[in-house]
């Protein structure tokens, strides 16, 4: 069986929230949800699952770098999508800053 995971791909599952609009969570698919931060979990709500996908350095995401995607993945496990118009959250040890890129 082919590896979908290493340090130049991955193969991920994206979330929506059920409590914030335009919010969406990246994981590796293999993890999923189950191991995320109960504070996160908290203010992200019920997840619906929204797609699979090989993610790559060079694959064109709507709102983010697809390289900073992995990055957050490979360090802290997710990536968390904002909504588009706040300026930065924080969630339990996990801050989220907005950029160009990022809403």
């Amino acid at each position: 069986m082919t590896e979908y995971t290493s340090d130049s791909k991955r193969f991920c599952s994206v979330f929506k929230s059920s409590k914030k609009r335009e919010m969406y969570l990246y994981v590796d698919r293999k993890d999923g949800v189950e191991k995320l931060p109960e504070a996160l979990k908290g203010i992200f709500g019920e997840p619906t699952h929204v797609l699979d996908m090989i993610l790559t350095p060079e694959k064109k995401l709507a709102r983010v770098d697809a390289k900073k995607v992995l990055a957050e993945i490979a360090q802290n496990g997710f990536f968390l999508q904002m909504p588009p118009g706040k300026d930065e959250e924080k969630i339990g040890d996990y801050q989220v800053q907005q950029d160009s890129l990022n809403g």
